[in-house]
């Protein structure tokens, strides 16, 4: 079944998947996994953000494959954006890192007292 499929299917309810197959290695993991953000788009809007991706973000570009004018673009990608939950890709580093580039030096106890209550 393609994801396509499968978002058509659930009609946007929350679904999470129980069973991954590594087919071509005989592998099977059990739990419970959600779907990453972008598979819970609707279709329509998987197939937009994948267009979007694909135009390397030009939203010139955007418009003339939907025929379609720079403000509906803008809306559109706003509304898919809105929908998506923020990665932050650089986190606060954790308790035991802090404590780690202390210990190695890398840092004084001021520095690593900061970041430590920056984590609260």
């Amino acid at each position: 079944m393609e994801w396509q499929e499968l978002t058509q299917l659930t009609q946007g309810q929350p679904l999470v998947v129980e069973r991954v197959r590594l087919a071509e290695r005989g592998i099977v993991i059990e739990g419970a996994f959600e779907l990453p953000q972008l598979a819970q788009l609707e279709v329509s809007d998987q197939v937009f953000v994948t267009a979007f991706v694909r135009c390397h973000g030009s939203i010139k570009e955007m418009e003339r494959i939907f025929g379609v004018s720079y403000p509906t673009i803008k809306n559109r990608l706003n509304r898919i954006a809105s929908s998506l939950e923020y990665i932050d890709t650089d986190p606060a580093p954790s308790r035991s890192e802090v404590l780690e580039r202390l210990q190695r030096g890398e840092i004084d106890v001021h520095e690593a007292v900061t970041e430590l209550r920056s984590r609260q």
